[in-house]
């Protein structure tokens, strides 16, 4: 009777430690990766991977989930089982789905973690531009709709609705400003030089040789403070007097309904990475901006930018 007593206490005893022994992570982590292996979104999720591996003390794989303007990967991050395993590197796009009616995939469907790079949009023009400042630029296009261009972006796309937010916040319509899709900035500075067209909204680095070639200038950044790299560029708030904060950014998330602790193991174990000196020299070195959010203030930024495109993408008439 006392062996069996025993026995029984035992394995209570076990069966109640259990989980305890069954700390996250057992096995290897996948991170999904919504965009082409080799760009920038990539990148920065394998020097994260590279940073988690190390911190949480198990494999951290990316996988490239690419298609449809990253709707592919974002859903593959959203289906994915909610136990830690499966992570993503969501970007600005899905803050814009919903909004285009392209797929259902939002900020609601997965669990914010942190968000660890912003790329703000400026608002460049040619150097020998005649406006002066942001505030002159924005009275012209508004008293004249459709005479100026803007290149430098697919229609849609994160620098888009970041410039025409930022016109949308100034009392000046959306759609005042005539877009020339291009894929990217490059060709669309050079459209710029040539004199095609008036504006290109672009990251800063994006930016930096047409600059340093006295080729192009900056009227404003789309950002809450000055850039650390570009101190001489105002705030569109010193610009204009209006605060307007827009361009792309990169973060990571979980599915919906990830278990707490395990999010905010994933969040502490970022946190160190992100603050290492080899991110911060390699996002750096690659012109990305570094911005730190953790998981309760990236999903509300990730709220506002909804909200904020979903109103811009409706007056742009982007809506399919």
């Amino acid at each position: 009777m006392k062996y069996a007593t025993l026995t029984t206490l035992f394995a209570a005893t076990v069966a109640f430690a259990g989980p305890a022994f069954a700390e996250y992570p057992e096995r290897p982590v996948t991170l999904i990766v919504p965009w082409s292996a080799g760009g920038g979104t990539d990148a920065v999720g394998r020097m994260l991977a590279k940073g988690l591996q190390e911190q949480l003390g198990t494999p951290v794989n990316v996988v490239n989930r690419t298609g449809a303007g990253g709707i592919v990967g974002h859903t593959a991050m959203i289906d994915a089982d909610p136990d830690g395993y499966t992570l993503g590197l969501a970007t600005a796009e899905l803050t814009t789905y919903a909004a285009i009616g392209t797929s259902q995939a939002s900020p609601a469907d997965v669990t914010p973690i942190a968000l660890v790079n912003f790329d703000a949009s400026a608002f460049n023009v040619r150097a020998d531009s005649d406006w002066e400042d942001a505030k002159q630029a924005l009275d012209d296009i508004k008293a004249n709709p459709g005479e100026f261009k803007a290149s430098g972006f697919p229609v849609g796309a994160a620098y888009h609705l970041a410039f025409a937010s930022f016109l949308n916040d100034n009392g000046v319509d959306p759609t005042a400003l005539t877009v020339v899709p291009s894929q990217g900035a490059a060709p669309g500075f050079q459209e710029l030089v040539a004199g095609g067209v008036a504006v290109v909204p672009s990251s800063l680095p994006e930016a930096a040789s047409m600059r340093d070639a006295g080729l192009v200038k900056t009227l404003a950044v789309l950002a809450d403070e000055r850039l650390a790299s570009y101190p001489d560029v105002p705030t569109a708030e010193e610009a204009v007097g209006t605060a307007s904060v827009g361009g792309t950014w990169r973060g990571v998330v979980g599915p919906k309904g990830l278990d707490e602790a395990i999010a905010d193991k994933v969040e502490a174990a970022l946190d160190t990475v992100y603050q290492s000196d080899e991110f911060q020299e390699f996002m750096n070195s690659r012109g990305f901006g570094v911005r730190w959010l953790p998981a309760d203030e990236f999903g509300a930024f990730m709220d506002d930018a909804s909200k904020s495109n979903a109103e811009v993408i409706e007056k742009l008439g982007l809506k399919q």
